[in-house]
């Protein structure tokens, strides 16, 4: 019975209410840049993404070059959409598994490294190929044991990929957590649909406008520019790009199909699910208390404070909840 009744996530006094605690962090945040090393994965459908690859502090006084991990340990770390590797929250994330002598590998998703991808999709909530390419590199490359973090749109993309197959996730994935996620995405996508989260809304479409007008000049036919400017909501985005291009028949044939709702219950591994009770992003839906009650292997947290990819902590410090609940979470594996 892994629901979590209880929760110490407790916000800073003066952070009050899910907007302020989702936008504080993301915009004032302040974190040393690590050094990361940058590597490109072809995948098998002739595209490419990047990854960002954080290695422990012992790195620096053990016998290791490029491509040849001195941790036996990494944690992929995948982003929310429209995000990348140089988020604050993936920094930190970063930099609290480095701190515990952990590698992070950082999973830009396709579009949202340095360089556009080269392909006809970008990517979308149920994409989880790249995650499992990802898994395959970090084996390859010698680690022995791997766990999973996901934030938002890249927690969906974790949880699903988990539970999808279950059969091709290897023995060496440990366990996984995963922040803020949309796992209904058509109730999320209704809740951003909502006046109160028209600020969210502008910022989502602004950055993914900009990558539409870029892949217009690669594929003209995919990605048409009239009407772009007018589209306000991910029900018109969704219809008229992710959709077609993405191979669903519509915005509620995507978010459906892409949901990790329903595989939850399939998932092998321990698995921690954060989701805040005034998380602006999310709908009732996302709440799976009755799938994580039955399940060996979903443990549900739900704090009643923490807003969306925020969870500042009460005391101050560059440690932030999120990334002290992971690492408790892993070592107690």
């Amino acid at each position: 019975m892994p629901v979590l009744e209880e929760s110490d996530y407790r916000p800073p006094r003066w952070l009050r209410g899910g907007h302020a605690q989702t936008v504080f962090p993301a915009l004032f945040r302040r974190l040393p840049e690590p050094v990361r090393e940058q590597l490109r994965i072809d995948t098998p459908d002739k595209d490419f993404f990047e990854l960002d690859i954080v290695r422990a502090a012992a790195c620096a006084h053990a016998p290791c070059g490029p491509g040849r991990p001195a941790s036996d340990t990494a944690v992929i770390v995948s982003h929310g959409l429209e995000g990348h590797a140089r988020r604050a929250y993936m920094r930190g994330m970063c930099l609290a598994f480095a701190s515990t002598g952990w590698d992070s590998v950082c999973r830009n998703m396709r579009s949202c490294g340095r360089q556009m991808n080269k392909g006809p999709g970008m990517y979308h909530s149920g994409q989880t190929d790249d995650i499992h390419s990802t898994v395959r590199y970090c084996l390859d490359v010698g680690y022995r044991r791997l766990f999973l973090v996901g934030f938002s749109m890249g927690g969906n993309q974790t949880l699903k990929y988990l539970g999808e197959e279950p059969e091709r996730v290897p023995p060496e994935l440990a366990g996984a957590a995963v922040f803020s996620v949309p796992c209904h995405l058509p109730g999320a996508a209704g809740e951003l649909d909502k006046p109160r989260n028209r600020m969210y809304m502008w910022y989502f479409m602004r950055s993914l406008r900009q990558k539409v007008r870029a892949k217009h000049a690669v594929y003209p036919e995919l990605y048409p520019l009239e009407g772009l400017e007018g589209i306000r909501s991910f029900a018109e985005f969704d219809n008229r790009y992710t959709a077609p291009v993405h191979g669903f028949a519509s915005a509620g044939d995507y978010w459906e199909k892409a949901s990790a709702l329903p595989f939850l219950g399939r998932i092998r591994v321990p698995v921690l699910l954060v989701n805040a009770r005034n998380d602006p992003f999310l709908s009732p839906q996302c709440s799976p208390v009755s799938i994580a009650a039955d399940s060996d292997t979903l443990f549900l947290e739900q704090p009643e404070q923490g807003g969306h990819v925020g969870f500042t902590p009460a005391g101050g410090g560059d440690l932030y909840w999120s990334e002290k609940r992971a690492l408790e979470f892993f070592h107690g594996l």
